[in-house]
């Protein structure tokens, strides 16, 4: 198959939930409030490391969209979509841009935050 080479991100990002593969950066989110069938889902402008599978004709609530599936590069978990074609004038806007489902990614900010305040409690616990 040949080498993986993997984009580093700098900043606030999101990963892979299985491999822990950055993806995309907090600052490409343009929507948080998308829904995919397992729950919630974020629309980006940018991702990386990902492989795209064939094009598909896919009825979604939003209406007939051509989309490619989204697969880690590292691990090959499926994680969203990318939107290639809006068959709605009312959705062009989602063209070329990429769906991550939530459940399949985590948050860097978070954990920063969870270490913060792990962080906090130890200094004050041996003060």
């Amino acid at each position: 198959m040949g080498r993986v080479f993997v984009i580093d991100l700098d900043g606030r990002s999101y990963r892979c939930r299985f491999c822990d593969t950055p993806l995309a950066l907090a600052d490409h989110v343009l929507s948080r409030s998308f829904n995919c069938r397992q729950g919630r889902a974020y629309l980006f402008s940018n991702v990386v490391n990902i492989t795209l599978g064939p094009q598909e004709e896919r009825i979604m609530l939003s209406g007939l969209h051509t989309v490619e599936d989204i697969f880690c590069c590292c691990c090959g978990q499926i994680l969203g979509w990318k939107y290639v074609v809006a068959h709605d004038k009312n959705q062009i806007y989602k063209e070329g841009k990429f769906v991550l489902e939530r459940w399949r990614i985590t948050d860097d900010v978070a954990e920063e935050l969870n270490l913060d305040v792990h962080a906090g409690s130890s200094d004050t616990e041996s003060s």
